[in-house]
């Protein structure tokens, strides 16, 4: 099987709202940053191009193909988008390049999340006969999950305050930060439940933004020489939309995902994982199997900033950076999608 690895990546800033830039003006700095980062110099020095976003963020049947305009018109290239994050665009790209269909491909997602109301617009994963028309909000489901587990013992909120403690405290070296800085868990305590027995500060924040990646063949990242960490390791599980019919304070998928990516075939130096509230991270810390002593999110997380349809590239690109940098020789990076941790993707990169 061919190996892949990971050459280029870039994200844009965290921010709350993007005000009058459109998703084509987020795109386009980050294309020209993995651009230079490689040496090339437009979408058409890449085989293949895919890229993740969600039309109901833009509320409009493939809207997506806006974003399209970022890559340029002409001449015609090989491209494909997933309704997902881009996560899970890095996957199809994989396959693209194993399959000998391609030996490079440049990967991209995107969302401007704040001129609607997100966590009433996700609704839309849920089962569309029972749930999706009640309108249920990720912030109440989420709730609901957190309270399972304080209620079983799982947890307690004190728990809950030391992770979004930390993410702040991480998020204080990571200059794409939304939220950053000193945040004791007394101070998170502290502070009113919003939709109990979550506060805000649980919560990731609604973010604009995007990020790009390319990956390649090893023989591929050489000829352009530059430095690359390989992709050992990727998978992806996904649970019933039944919410009834999962343990909410485990996540099944997350395990036999880290299973198949063989995550517990090495030591972890850092994991990047998308948890956009602050028990889910216990939950997936607990399912990926990790040390107490792992870093988990030193970048701060989407706890820090969640690039809606881009987050999970990023966590994958945040595990780049710090290998290339020589502070890690392997790395584990976690994706999510739907409600309450439904879908989960892991992967493991090394230093080549």
């Amino acid at each position: 099987m061919r190996e892949i690895a990971i050459v280029a990546f870039h994200q844009s800033d965290c921010i709350s709202h993007a005000g009058a830039a459109n998703e084509v003006e987020l795109i386009m700095p980050q294309l020209q940053a993995v651009y230079e980062q490689v040496g090339i110099k437009n979408a058409q020095d890449v085989d293949f191009v895919c890229s993740g976003s969600c039309d109901y963020l833009q509320g409009a049947a493939f809207a997506f193909v806006s974003g399209v305009d970022a890559l340029g018109a002409v001449p015609p290239i090989k491209e494909s988008h997933v309704e997902m994050d881009a996560a899970w665009a890095l996957y199809e790209a994989m396959l693209k390049i194993r399959m000998g269909h391609a030996d490079s491909a440049l990967i991209y997602g995107f969302g401007k999340s704040s001129p609607g109301e997100l966590p009433i617009v996700l609704s839309q994963q849920l089962d569309p006969y029972y749930l999706a028309p009640q309108w249920v909000d990720t912030i109440s489901l989420a709730a609901m999950q957190a309270r399972i587990m304080l209620e079983s013992g799982v947890i307690s909120e004190r728990d809950m305050a030391e992770v979004v403690s930390r993410s702040r405290r991480n998020a204080r070296d990571n200059p794409h930060a939304q939220l950053s800085g000193e945040l004791s868990a007394d101070d998170v305590l502290a502070e009113e439940t919003y939709v109990s027995p979550l506060r805000k500060a649980d919560i990731c924040p609604v973010s604009d933004g995007a990020s790009a990646m390319i990956i390649c063949t090893p023989d591929k990242a050489r000829a352009w020489g530059v430095p690359y960490a390989l992709i050992t390791g990727i998978d992806h599980r996904i649970e019933t939309h039944n919410l009834g019919m999962r343990d909410l304070t485990d996540s099944v998928s997350t395990r036999l995902a880290a299973q198949g990516a063989g995550v517990n075939e090495g030591q972890v130096d850092v994991a990047e994982l998308y948890a956009p509230f602050s028990h889910q991270e216990i939950i997936l810390t607990r399912a990926l199997g990790l040390d107490a002593g792992t870093p988990v999110n030193p970048s701060g997380g989407v706890l820090a900033g969640n690039l809606m349809m881009a987050s999970g590239l990023c966590r994958i690109g945040e595990v780049f950076n710090r290998i290339i940098a020589g502070e890690a020789q392997r790395g584990v990076a976690h994706a999510t999608s739907g409600p309450c941790l439904q879908h989960n993707l892991v992967t493991v990169l090394e230093r080549a």
